[in-house]
C-alpha cells in the first residue's frame, strides 16, 4: 500500500515522503497512530500544495533576512560602559545589552542569540556578525564610549 508520511518514521520513511509499504503495516500502525496516510489523488495534490507553501514562506523569510542586513550594516548602536586605563571596561558589554539598545534606539527586535560575539571589554568599535537567516548574515557596529 502506498503512504504519505506525515512524521518521520526511523527506518521507513521521512516527513512528505511517499513510500509503499505492507498493507497489514500501513493500516495497523502508520494509519492508526496518524504517521501516515493513503496516498490518495487528494492527499498527493493537498501534499503539493503544502509544499509550495512552505517554500513561497522560506523565500519570503530570506528577503525579510536580507531587507533587514541592508538596515542592520548601516546601523551604529552606541552604549556607554565605565572604563579604567587604557580604555578596559569596569565588566563587559553582553550581547542583552546590544539587543536592547538596539530595540529602544532604532526599533529593531533581535534576538541575543543570533549575535556572535564574545563580551566586548574595551572603549571604541566593534563589528558584531548577525545571524538572520543560515543563508544571511549581517555586521552590525557597536561603539562603547566612557561614562562622563
Amino acid at each position: 500500500m502506498k503512504v504519505i508520511f506525515l512524521k518521520d518514521v526511523k527506518g521507513k520513511g521521512k516527513k512528505g515522503e511517499i513510500k509503499n509499504v505492507a498493507d497489514g503495516y500501513a493500516h495497523n500502525f502508520l494509519l492508526k497512530q496518524g504517521l501516515a496516510v493513503e496516498a490518495t489523488t487528494a492527499n498527493m495534490s493537498s501534499l503539493d500544495a503544502q509544499k509550495k507553501k512552505q517554500e513561497k514562506e522560506a523565500a519570503e523569510e530570506l528577503e525579510e533576512a536580507k531587507k533587514l542586513k541592508l538596515t542592520l550594516d548601516q546601523t551604529t548602536v552606541e552604549l556607554t560602559a565605565k572604563a579604567g586605563e587604557g580604555g578596559r571596561l569596569f565588566g563587559s558589554i553582553t550581547t542583552k545589552q546590544i539587543a536592547e539598545e538596539l530595540q529602544k534606539k532604532h526599533g529593531i527586535k533581535i534576538d541575543k542569540r543570533k549575535m556572535e560575539i564574545e563580551p566586548i571589554r574595551t572603549l571604541g568599535h566593534t563589528k558584531v556578525p548577525v545571524k538572520l537567516h543560515h543563508d544571511v548574515t549581517a555586521t552590525l557596529t557597536v561603539h562603547v564610549m566612557e561614562v562622563k
